[in-house]
């Protein structure tokens, strides 16, 4: 690993290291559409929430969704959502097989979905886990890094 990735790992991507599991973390996902990439991130986040079917964890993603591409450009998206029944934010992530065209904002397709669950008054938090996220895949390096990771766990160690 990169020095400027292991830096970007360390300092940037901080909140991951609290909010991602490392069974929360797949490589080579194979999607067809959005609705299906939705539906992959769903299946991982409602992994260890009791009581939480990933139906309702694809409902609140795919209601934000709908208000507004979360693709924020150079081959991420964040598909983040406010959820009542959680008391601490999670994540998890996801890189694609392939690109997969997700209206982000700069018009070129996704390989990396971080997505992000925070419970329903986190409003601040959520915002401020997001700017942080924001802020780290802005590194060209690092994001290359990400890109090119051999497996999960290389992805997982490289994320948090």
């Amino acid at each position: 690993m990169s020095q400027t990735a292991s830096n970007a790992a360390t300092t940037n991507v901080g909140p991951l290291h609290t909010l991602l599991t490392r069974d929360r973390v797949a490589v080579a996902i194979k999607v067809s559409s959005k609705k299906r990439m939705l539906e992959e991130l769903a299946e991982l986040l409602s992994r260890q929430l009791p009581g939480m079917d990933q139906h309702t964890v694809f409902a609140v993603l795919n209601e934000r969704e709908r208000l507004g591409s979360t693709g924020i450009g150079d081959g991420i998206a964040l598909p983040h959502g406010r959820l009542n029944g959680i008391s601490e934010p999670i994540a998890a992530a996801v890189r694609l097989h392939q690109p997969l065209d997700f209206d982000a904002i700069d018009d070129k397709p996704i390989t990396l979905v971080i997505g992000l669950l925070v419970p329903a008054e986190a409003t601040d938090q959520h915002l401020r886990i997001l700017s942080q996220l924001a802020g780290a895949f802005s590194d060209s390096r690092f994001r290359r890094e990400i890109f090119e990771a051999a497996d999960a766990d290389t992805l997982y160690r490289l994320l948090t």
